[in-house]
């Protein structure tokens, strides 16, 4: 009745996806069967659907997550492979990245001193943030940071307030895979607004503070840890005494910026000595 449907064992065999692979990426719409019974569950393909489901494998190998598959599929004329390459670059800029944090790291190892991420100091006016705290590890902070950020920005609007000034993010405790947090996502206000939830209000003293400036090729996890680490090392070089947690403001323009554009700080606060 269906001769020209085969099955997802037939599929996996032409393609070498496992049918596990081939069943996730139904499941997430990359590549949904021609038809499933209703009775049994039983999944069958198109023969049309080879070429796609080739083309998944390719681009699974070259490590490209799936929600970029789905747009390069989907895409018309020339802009697969313009995406394709768009994500190339991210990577080669993010694996330079990770290459000046390894020589960071390799500098700490041996005693030195790096000096490879440029530090300076500023003063920062007190602030009224709403804000959101949650422990949270390394797999999690960019969801958490992200959603946390849409969460205090509706809120805002909700209420006809304004966000004055960046959202930045407050380290209270290491965050890796074993460790989290917690972490406090803050959305500055000058505007009267209530708490809500786990969204709360409240006052962030002035402060100075050491900051280095990053650019969006920055935002892999190893790269800002050996980031935090520069900046906190730099405090205590300085004689200076911690104030407060690490943090990291963003821009607007986080999410959107081309790699070499300033997107976000990692900051320090600090007391100067007395008479500094």
């Amino acid at each position: 009745m269906h001769e020209d449907l085969i099955t997802i064992g037939e599929l996996a065999a032409r393609t070498r996806l496992s049918p596990k692979a081939l069943r996730l990426y139904g499941d997430r719409g990359l590549l949904r069967p021609a038809l499933v019974d209703p009775r049994t569950g039983v999944r069958r393909y198109g023969l049309a659907q080879i070429e796609r489901a080739r083309r998944i494998a390719l681009l699974r190998a070259v490590g490209l997550p799936l929600a970029r598959i789905a747009a390069v599929l989907d895409a018309d004329g020339e802009e697969p492979p313009r995406l394709l390459d768009a994500y190339w670059r991210e990577q080669e800029s993010a694996h330079a990245a990770r290459r000046k944090a390894v020589g960071y790291a390799r500098t700490v190892l041996t005693g030195g001193s790096p000096t490879m991420y440029e530090i300076a100091e500023r003063e920062v006016p007190e602030q009224k943030v709403l804000c959101v705290r949650r422990h949270v590890t390394a797999a999690d902070l960019v969801g958490f940071i992200g959603g946390a950020s849409e969460s205090l920005l509706a809120h805002l609007k909700s209420t006809g307030a304004c966000l004055s000034g960046p959202i930045f993010s407050i380290f209270h405790g290491h965050v890796s895979d074993e460790s989290d947090g917690p972490v406090e996502v803050c959305a500055p206000t000058m505007d009267t607004v209530e708490p809500v939830g786990p969204i709360a209000v409240r006052i962030v003293p002035a402060h100075r503070e050491a900051y280095t400036e990053l650019t969006a090729e920055h935002k892999d996890f190893a790269t800002m840890a050996a980031i935090h680490d520069a900046v906190g090392a730099w405090v205590a070089e300085q004689g200076y005494a911690r104030s407060g947690p690490n943090r990291e403001v963003y821009y607007p323009n986080f999410m959107t910026a081309e790699p070499h554009e300033h997107t976000a700080d990692v900051t320090v606060p600090f007391h100067a000595p007395s008479g500094g």
